[in-house]
């Protein structure tokens, strides 16, 4: 690997090796909270480094150092942080230093995915997720349905990675190369070739069904309401959010990127995924009582959202700058993490003695039980379930009128695109106006039913408290300054990163005012 590339990815050698360090001496010293702390620090080291790197105008070799990249790695960051803070709880069984462990391998490889610019090295950065994430679900809880959960999470993982390799190899196949770029340029170049062209659509089918999985998209959703119900809100709050942004970068990568010239077909696909995923998502969490699985179908009708934005910049990347199709898709992810880690994060400070909430009876009277923190995490709740249900002032708001906006922005005539994706878009505020009430279901739990007295455990809610304001305060910050983030995840479509290069003076961490730079088309 280039020197330049090896420079680019210390952030994520930091967080491995702090891991490693973490396995190793947690065999030995038996201090829970201080394996919690050490993964903080490595955050923090790499977010040090991360800063100086977002300077750099280097693109060297299978890493890239565009803004699409350092914007996902910030994210990442961000989220790894948010859920470090829940772990500083210790667990109910044995296996702190593992299970810290391996949360930092996720993070670390979370951020390879998002710099990845090679397909050996993105299924690398996608399987350094998978193969701590088998551990942190047999670590969480030791109940028969966990082991269930994470038995059923580690057999369709692998299933997935198998598909997901079949269609590199048919990529692979078609362009004789793995770097991603050589693939976009023999795509483009080679539109004469029948074989190339056909290998390619092959792969695409098999690309969408293995980041399907990850990102729990309908029909490669089902293992998403068992694993949630029988894993732990930490857990759950985990598997919402770090591989759902590594399949999307992935899926951003190779798709609206090194696939982009294969015809119509990449965005058909995602358009008809993005239909049936919001609409199941939506439809089934209305019979929802156990509260880890309906926000499990909620994890799976935002992926629905989410797909509406990658089937707008395939069809037309060329849209306005603030409704980008990948912009908005970029700018919900940062919501949707905000809301999503927000309220696994206050559902993990609630509890009956040793045991936590599992349906939303359990949170009845919430909101007006004894003390200071109860009460306050109601509120806090409320707040996440308004944003994921995207109403005004807060963040979610803005995701949402990304991506319908970006749908209704598309420009291209050809094939009669408009009208399907302004189809498209009325589907999705259909479906935004379903998933309100299922969100006010748990709300009007808190707020309008007689109190269940399940008491608190304050001893024990720690880092997760913290993580709980946190993204309360990102939530309504968000909201109220929504149209200032447009710029920021503007500037990390792939449209502007072909048309600026990553300097001092356009880095994201220099500037989140209004982009100046003009459109380029294809």
């Amino acid at each position: 690997m280039p020197g330049d590339a090896f420079r680019l990815l210390v952030p994520e050698i930091i967080l491995v090796a702090a891991a490693v360090l973490i396995y190793v001496f947690g065999a030995f010293v038996n201090a829970r909270a201080l394996w919690g702390w050490t993964a903080l620090a490595a955050l923090a080291a790499a977010a040090f480094v991360l800063l100086g790197t977002s300077l750099s105008p280097v693109d060297t070799g299978p890493v890239a150092a565009d803004h699409l990249a350092l914007y996902t790695r910030w994210l990442t960051l961000a989220a790894g942080a948010v859920l470090t803070l829940i772990a500083l709880r210790p667990l109910e069984t044995t296996g702190q230093p593992e299970y810290v462990g391996s949360l930092l391998l996720a993070i670390a490889g979370t951020m390879l995915v998002s710099a990845a610019d090679e397909l050996v090295l993105l299924f690398l950065g996608l399987e350094l997720i998978s193969i701590p994430t088998y551990i942190m679900l047999y670590l969480g809880r030791r109940e028969a349905t966990s082991q269930e959960a994470a038995a059923k999470y580690f057999f369709l993982s692998i299933l997935s990675s198998a598909m997901l390799l079949y269609g590199f190899s048919f990529l692979y196949g078609a362009t004789g190369t793995t770097d991603l770029d050589t693939v976009r340029q023999r795509l483009a170049d080679g539109q004469d070739s029948t074989t190339a062209v056909y290998l390619a659509r092959v792969a695409l089918v098999f690309v969408f069904a293995g980041l399907g999985f990850r990102i729990t998209a309908v029909p490669f959703h089902f293992y998403a309401p068992d694993v949630y119900q029988g894993t732990t809100h930490a857990n759950a709050g985990f598997l919402s959010v770090l591989p759902k942004i590594a399949g999307v970068l992935a899926l951003v990568r190779i798709v609206a990127i090194a696939m982009e010239d294969i015809g119509p077909y990449p965005w058909r696909v995602a358009a008809a995924l993005a239909v049936v995923t919001m609409t199941l998502g939506n439809v089934v969490a209305l019979w929802q009582n156990n509260i880890r699985r309906l926000l499990a179908y909620s994890s799976i009708a935002h992926a629905g959202y989410m797909l509406i934005g990658l089937a707008v910049y395939l069809a037309s990347p060329t849209a306005n700058r603030f409704f980008d199709g990948v912009a908005a898709v970029l700018l919900y992810l940062l919501v949707y993490a905000v809301a999503t880690l927000g309220a696994f994060s206050a559902l993990s400070c609630l509890g009956r003695g040793d045991r936590q909430v599992d349906s939303i009876d359990e949170l009845a009277g919430l909101a007006w039980s004894g003390g200071a923190v109860r009460p306050a995490l109601a509120w806090a709740l409320a707040i996440f379930m308004f944003s994921l249900a995207g109403l005004p002032p807060l963040a979610g708001f803005w995701g949402k009128l990304a991506i319908f906006g970006s749908a209704l922005m598309v420009r291209t005539v050809r094939d009669g695109i408009p009208l399907w994706f302004w189809m498209l878009a009325v589907i999705g505020v259909l479906n935004a106006a379903v998933s309100a009430a299922y969100y006010l279901r748990v709300i009007g739990a808190m707020f309008f039913r007689p109190s269940s007295d399940a008491p608190a455990r304050p001893a024990e809610m720690g880092g997760a408290l913290v993580a709980t304001v946190l993204c309360a305060i990102l939530a309504v910050g968000i909201g109220l300054s929504g149209w200032n983030w447009f710029p920021l995840a503007d500037r990390a479509s792939p449209r502007q990163v072909r048309a600026t290069p990553v300097t001092a003076a356009t880095a994201p961490m220099a500037d989140v005012g209004p982009l100046v730079a003009a459109e380029v088309p294809r």
